[in-house]
């Protein structure tokens, strides 16, 4: 059977999710049923990774399985049509090897969190940002940042729902950047916990507040204790940037 991979972007606001739930709307129900309109071939697609309600994605990667062969521009216009009205587009669409998985395949999953850091609140991207009001230093958050690099036990940055076997992961890489107003958290590695990365950037803007030290981020993940974790920022300023293979 052909198998094609899709790239998709998504604003996660109206979704409970990208895993399809029995009582609410998922970006998974929502891909799936534009398949099935265009192919008339109901599909369980993989997806690279399962972000949460309210966060969004730029570059989450599909596979799935048609019994008929088409052709990759048809199908990225047809998904397209039929996942309107949804904010919900297939950026690309190809075919691939019968052995790909977006999920499995995988060996990097980035993400970026971005937060508007001024006093006025969102106007155009109210729900797309973090809006902090307080000033935050960026130079001391990158300090914080760099001092959890590596392998690590991250049950501190991790949801008490997680359902991972293991809290041991290697992040690669954690960048805090400041571009005028906007403070920008980019995170990578080969897979990240339940909530980890907006674990991370809640206790981040602690540092950036000066209420942390770098030394007191880095003893929050020693403690290894989800107690230790600063606020959970929330999902609006999330996004999966992009999926390496």
């Amino acid at each position: 059977m052909p198998r094609y991979r899709l790239t998709v972007e998504y604003d996660g606001r109206p979704f409970c999710g990208w895993q399809r739930q029995a009582n609410a709307m998922s970006v998974q129900q929502v891909v799936e049923e534009a398949i099935a309109r265009f192919s008339g071939e109901s599909v369980s697609i993989q997806a690279a990774g399962r972000t949460d309600a309210g966060v969004h994605a730029l570059g989450q990667v599909v596979s799935f399985d048609l019994s008929r062969q088409w052709d990759a521009f048809r199908v990225r216009e047809a998904l397209n049509f039929h996942t309107k009205p949804h904010p919900v587009a297939i950026v690309e669409a190809s075919r691939t090897a019968d052995d790909f998985e977006a999920r499995f395949s995988a060996t990097a999953r980035r993400y970026e969190y971005r937060i508007l850091n001024r006093r006025a609140r969102a106007a155009l991207e109210e729900g797309r940002v973090w809006h902090v009001a307080v000033p935050l230093d960026a130079a001391a958050m990158h300090a914080a940042a760099q001092l959890i690099l590596g392998r690590h036990d991250f049950t501190t940055f991790r949801a008490s729902e997680c359902q991972a076997n293991s809290p041991i992961r290697t992040l690669e890489h954690l960048e805090v950047s400041r571009h005028g107003e906007m403070v920008v958290v980019a995170a990578r590695a080969q897979s990240f916990l339940h909530s980890q990365v907006r674990s991370m950037v809640g206790s981040l803007k602690l540092v950036g507040e000066g209420r942390w030290t770098p030394a007191q981020f880095r003893g929050a993940l020693d403690a290894r204790s989800r107690a230790a974790c600063g606020p959970l920022a929330p999902p609006d300023g999330l996004y999966l940037t992009g999926v390496d293979y």
